[in-house]
């Protein structure tokens, strides 16, 4: 099944020369998005997990790219952190990110894009409330991963309070929000998401 990102890109040709610049692009232009949104974020003083734009990013662009090119905009964006782009939380940048308290939810958003995607290949992302469904699903990868490493600093007493409770009704706007997005964007596509489903299937 399509995703936004194939309803949007030009009719597919069987032989077209260089066709596989159309998904290159795609991720790249994923990975970007989740970099501008990740710089926005907002240090907590009781816990060392910021608030960011990382999560919404993640969840659309997997909604948008599908299960395989959302789970490799989200690697490329984690390459590019570790090669020293400045991508991760309010511009951090390097190495050290990838193993620190917060290191889970970054490493957590190929999977959660991965997540994402797939249901959204499945047309969940074409309702609202499956778009929400899929949106939580997304969030509790990256909750399964995060949680367990950032215990590892802060101890298994304090993760829940430290990583799960300050973030729960940011995550459920993010999650709105682009539960809002989708089907707005879907609906916008009309006619033309339902010839590039026909193609696609």
């Amino acid at each position: 099944m399509i995703t936004l990102a194939d309803a949007l890109s030009p009719r597919r040709m069987p032989a077209r020369p260089l066709s596989w610049t159309v998904p290159a692009a795609q991720i790249v232009a994923g990975s970007l998005v989740v970099a501008a949104l990740a710089r926005l974020a907002y240090v907590l003083p009781f816990t060392p997990v910021p608030v960011t734009g990382l999560t919404l990013g993640v969840l659309l662009v997997g909604a948008a790219l599908g299960s395989r090119r959302g789970a490799a905009a989200l690697t490329l964006y984690l390459a590019q952190g570790a090669a020293g782009l400045p991508v991760f939380a309010g511009g951090g940048a390097g190495v050290a990110w990838l193993l620190g308290p917060t290191a889970g939810y970054l490493w957590s958003a190929p999977l959660a894009a991965w997540v994402v995607g797939r249901l959204a290949e499945k047309r969940w992302d074409r309702t609202p409330s499956t778009a929400f469904l899929a949106m939580l699903a997304g969030n509790a990868s990256i909750y399964a991963v995060a949680l367990p490493w950032l215990g590892l600093f802060v101890g298994p007493g304090e993760v829940v309070e430290a990583g799960l409770f300050p973030f729960i009704v940011g995550d459920l706007v993010k999650a709105a929000l682009a539960t809002a997005l989708l089907p707005t964007a879907w609906r916008i596509i009309g006619p033309a998401g339902s010839c590039a489903d026909h193609r696609g299937g």
